[in-house]
């Protein structure tokens, strides 16, 4: 049996840095990795940690010059190099070589390079997990290897997730987008759960592990978190679930129970201080549905106005703000500081310009305040509604007061003026009351000759109608007006989620409490109040009151199949889109609302039968969750949701057709988020 020969290692030896230089067969041409100047400050903290491979420089006859060439490891000799320049090394400072005379210098720069393994990241997770363990801070680490504090969190947060779930990411059974989002919850019994449940899952991607870790807790933008505030509610003892790997909108709040006990006694409180106005009634809640003030009149109280010292201070704001404007006029972008000014100008001139609104002790006495929390998290209080068993009794038109009719009735209960027969009057007692029957007879002839002269004048036949529209709409009563127009604004009887919320709804009640602003008090200062807008202003409350008796909601104890069949020829005039308005086809407005075989037409609309044969076999809470993924953003609508002529999804598409199609919509999009909703004009009056 032939003897094995040993392996002979390369010398080794401290030579002076002076005593070396860089070989042109280093390999490595292409800057990459740590920069040089990093290294050079590793390389001071820590001192050379690896050797660098050098072969001897000969003379033309063979013999060494007694320097040396380094074909690998040239990025550690530039950054002592460097070290050397900053005075910091000395030049003749000894430095670890291993000496090759064998084979060629670019195999040995090549063989250095290829040979070395790249770390796993999770080494890397658990090495910087170590060194938290052993004391060193975040911000320790952090300056050790030139990265960022943040970075070292991370790292930190995926070295803290469940064993189990680092071992599958090592074997590659978990991306590492997958185990990003696994650090949402530190619980590593649910991170566990999740993992195993996801076997059996239709998606496995990042955000639909993060959505099962979260369930039950409660976004930080949710309007409770945002009321509440997360500082008090973390000095409460609740715990915040955070995403360092993405934006998280602040995380989730994980004690539910908690929260809701913090918002009812936060709305207690404030609910309180309105009550101490002097209110007949405070109804609370965190949120009303959309429509809770229907049948109730409100009143608009009266605007206090600016002090002489605030106007004066409005005044002044906007004369900067417009000289800033004027100044930066031909920029092309404004410095960061002067946008910053406008913005600070623009936010103190609209807390001038929100000014309190005072109501009188008779109207506090018979209104009352809704107390709620908006969407954006801010206290919402409605003020001055009178439900109509608060408000006060009025005579009816003609009736005598009480004080008179005794005056006029005797002991009997017979009205003495009531007299004798005509026939037996005398015709010289003097000028008598015109008789009901005649006056009757001549107010005929006046109503046909009003009509007539009122069919002459458009203009003054649209304020009369206006006038008629706006005194059912924002006033109790109607009985200022000879137009006999009833608009009805009828509540829904079903409320879907969130329809309070909506851009729709939160555009219809901003434009009714800015028209309440602007119209009198008295129903009878109306007409003339119509009279002074101008055109635009009319023609805006025109179509604001219109708009408010428009029901297009199918009921199944109400059928009217002729005015929904008008409410899709309102929609085609209008080109109503309600992909534009923002509704989309959640679980919560739509899909877990339908069948299993609904859903599956629906994804079929919108992107085949390809797409249909990977979610059949699906349960339905499964279905949901995939099907919300496939149609997002397809612009898919149900039905009744369908305008004429905007149908783009046609039945039956295929995954193919939809390729072109998810462009147009991506630019329908792009054009719609381009279109902001117009603010109704302040009335204006006419010159």
């Amino acid at each position: 049996m032939t003897k094995q020969q040993k392996i002979t290692l390369s010398a080794s030896r401290d030579i002076p840095f002076n005593k070396l230089l860089l070989s042109q067969s280093n390999v490595r041409h292409i800057k990459a990795g740590v920069s040089i100047e990093e290294l050079a400050e590793d390389i001071a903290r820590r001192t050379l940690l690896a050797s660098l491979t050098v072969r001897p420089v000969l003379d033309e006859t063979g013999t060494e010059t007694g320097m040396f060439e380094i074909p690998a490891g040239g990025r550690r000799f530039r950054a002592l190099e460097l070290l050397v320049k900053q005075k910091r090394l000395n030049r003749t400072a000894p430095v670890p070589c291993i000496i090759r005379t064998d084979g060629l210098a670019e195999e040995d720069s090549l063989a250095e390079n290829i040979q070395r393994a790249p770390l796993h990241p999770l080494d890397q997770f658990r090495a910087f997990q170590a060194m938290r363990e052993k004391g060193k801070s975040e911000e320790e680490i952090a300056a050790a290897f030139f990265v960022s504090a943040s970075i070292v969190k991370q790292r930190l947060k995926l070295a803290a997730v469940a064993p189990s779930l680092l071992d599958a990411y090592a074997e590659e059974d978990l991306t590492l987008d997958q185990l990003m989002a696994f650090t949402v919850n530190p619980d590593h019994e649910r991170q566990e759960q999740v993992w195993e449940a996801l076997q059996r899952h239709y998606s496995k991607q990042p955000y639909e592990i993060r959505r099962m870790l979260t369930e039950g807790a409660v976004r930080a933008s949710d309007r409770r978190a945002q009321y509440v505030g997360l500082d008090a509610y973390v000095d409460a003892g609740g715990a915040i679930l955070r995403d360092l790997f993405q934006t998280d909108d602040g995380g989730w709040l994980q004690d539910a129970g908690l929260l809701d006990l913090m918002v009812a006694e936060k709305l207690r409180e404030d609910a309180e201080t309105v009550q101490a106005e002097g209110w007949h009634w405070v109804e609370v809640d965190t949120d009303f549905p959309y429509g809770h003030t229907y049948g109730m009149r409100r009143m608009a109280g009266e605007v206090e106005p600016m002090t002489d010292e605030e106007a004066a201070t409005y005044d002044a704001l906007k004369t900067e703000f417009e000289k800033l404007e004027a100044d930066h006029a031909d920029a092309d972008e404004l410095p960061d500081e002067v946008d910053a000014r406008l913005g600070e100008i623009e936010t103190a001139m609209e807390t001038l310009q929100d000014r309190p609104v005072r109501f009188e002790e008779d109207e506090l006495a018979i209104a009352g305040a809704f107390v709620s929390i908006d969407s954006s998290g801010r206290l919402r209080v409605e003020r001055g509604y009178v439900r109509p068993e608060d408000e006060p009794a009025l005579p009816s038109e003609g009736q005598p007061d009480a004080d008179t009719a005794d005056a006029d009735v005797d002991d009997t209960g017979i009205d003495p003026d009531a007299g004798a027969p005509h026939d037996e009057e005398d015709e010289d007692d003097g000028i008598k009351p015109l008789s009901d029957r005649l006056v009757t007879e001549l107010t005929a002839h006046r109503t046909l000759a009003l009509r007539d002269a009122l069919a002459g004048d458009p203009h003054i036949a649209f304020v009369a109608a206006l006038h008629v529209l706006t005194l059912k709409l924002f006033y109790r009563y109607g009985l200022n007006s000879c137009i006999e127009i009833d608009p009805r604004s009828g509540a829904f009887s079903a409320q879907a989620p969130g329809l309070a919320d909506t851009p729709s709804a939160q555009a219809i009640e901003a434009r009714s409490e800015n028209w309440a602003k602007h119209l009198p008090k008295a129903p009878e200062d109306l007409w003339d109040v119509l009279i002074d807008f101008d055109s635009d202003s009319r023609q805006a409350l025109f179509a604001h009151c219109v708009s408010l008796t428009l029901n297009a909601v199918h009921e199944a104890y109400n059928r009217r199949p002729a005015a929904l069949a008008h409410a899709g020829v309102l929609a085609t005039a209008l080109n109503l889109d309600m992909v534009t308005v923002g509704w989309t086809p959640t679980a919560d407005v739509y899909l877990a609302r339908v069948t299993k075989a609904q859903i599956l037409e629906a994804v079929r609309e919108a992107k085949g039968d390809v797409a249909v044969d990977r979610i059949a076999g699906l349960k339905k809470p499964e279905m949901i969750t995939a099907a919300e993924e496939l149609l997002e953003g397809t612009g898919w609508l149900p039905e009744p949701l369908r305008t004429q002529g905007r149908e783009t999804l046609a039945n039956g598409a295929g995954a193919d057709d939809f390729a072109a199609q998810d462009d147009i919509d991506a630019a329908e999009k792009s054009d719609a988020e381009d279109d902001v909703p117009i603010e109704p004009a302040e009335p204006v009056a006419a010159e």
